[in-house]
């Protein structure tokens, strides 16, 4: 981390630090090589050793406050910058001091006024079911997202399990991906496609998953899936513009990472709260394993009654509920958070805000299998 800090730093990068607890040991680096800080009087501290420590080393007795607190550092060794009487003080500080970077200027994409969806976003909590595995479409969700309700489809009649089109989120132009069904072939080609599209014309991509992954089967293999998956993955893994997700249903199995999962370098992922995220959804995974088990058991020659299968599938089933769930996700920060439906509308604004203050590189893909 310490080395992070040092190439940001070479490579211009202000950074600021509000120090608010004890930053002790390798912690006292990260105040210290940060071209700003401030130190909260009372709780913050920075020491390469602290007290205890200092005690068992050297035999000095000292406490917090003379060894490494606020006033000492901000009038005495010149470590700190700023001394703050609160949290609140030292935010206003810190936002003063942001105040005199110099800004650089956004990257230039399409925009067009702002609008909100003519639609109501609270409508969501209607259109979104209770049962996972009951369809919607996914075009309901778009009208209660983007600008004016108004949405370009690409390709409507075409690989129609995946909805691709232009919207304005924000006033901000954005291609869409979402999902209103199972991968096919038909429709991994046409998001690959529409990908580079907005690859081409420097247009940020919105990913909103729904998704159980590219169909399978020895029809789909025959047909070549898993080359035109990968077509879709190529695209989207080499886009150079920024990508944000928003996991509004099921992401499973490969399904994720083709529709930008966390791995795909989304600048933000947000979940709804009735999301999940698995290798394979819960009851899938919970048959599969039980499935290996039972058939282990058989080769042993044991006989098992439905009582015993339910032993041994029931526990499987419980734990992989629990895993994938949204809430699992967030505490284990595979994302940034948990959105109400109803305002995902601002934080993909702000995110693609955000976004615009570093460079798009111009195209360039690696080898796609045709």
């Amino acid at each position: 981390m310490f080395r992070n800090q040092v190439k940001l730093s070479q490579a211009n990068i202000p950074q600021i630090a509000v120090v608010g607890g004890h930053c002790t040991a390798g912690g006292a680096y990260v105040p210290t090589l940060s071209d700003y800080n401030i130190i909260i009087e009372g709780t913050g501290a920075i020491f390469l050793g602290g007290p205890p420590l200092v005690k068992a080393a050297t035999g000095e007795e000292v406490g917090v406050q003379e060894l490494g607190g606020a006033v000492m550092h901000t009038s005495v060794s010149g470590t700190g910058d700023y001394r703050a009487a609160t949290e609140q003080h030292a935010f206003s500080l810190a936002r003063e001091i942001v105040s005199q970077w110099k800004r650089t200027p956004k990257t230039i994409i399409e925009t067009a006024s702002y609008e909100e969806p003519y639609y109501e976003p609270k409508e969501l909590y209607g259109i979104i079911p209770k049962d996972r595995k009951t369809q919607f479409d996914m075009r309901e969700v778009l009208a209660r997202v983007v600008d004016g309700s108004r949405f370009h489809e690409y390709q409507p009649d075409y690989g129609t399990t995946m909805i691709c089109g232009y919207a304005h989120i924000w006033g901000y132009k954005v291609g869409i991906l979402a999902n209103n069904g199972v991968l096919f072939n038909d429709s991994s080609l046409k998001a690959a496609h529409f990908i580079q599209l907005c690859n081409q014309n420097r247009t940020p991509l919105v990913f909103f998953q729904n998704i159980t992954g590219y169909m399978v089967g020895r029809e789909y293999e025959e047909r070549g899936i898993a080359k035109d998956g990968a077509k879709m993955l190529m695209a989207q893994g080499g886009s150079v513009v920024p990508k944000f997700t928003v996991i509004a249903n099921a992401s499973y199995g490969a399904g994720n990472y083709g529709m930008c999962g966390r791995a795909w370098d989304a600048r933000t992922l947000f979940m709804w709260p009735q999301a999940e995220i698995g290798v394979m959804g819960a009851d899938q995974a919970a048959n599969t394993m039980a499935d290996v088990k039972i058939r282990q058991l058989q080769r042993e020659g044991k006989e098992l009654s439905e009582e015993e299968i339910a032993a041994i599938r029931d526990p499987v089933l419980e734990k992989f509920r629990r895993d994938v769930e949204a809430y699992t996700s967030t505490s284990e920060l595979w994302d940034d958070g948990i959105l109400d439906p109803a305002d995902t509308r601002n934080a993909l604004g702000m995110s693609i805000s955000a976004s615009l203050n570093a460079p798009i590189d111009d195209p360039h893909y690696g080898i796609f299998r045709l």
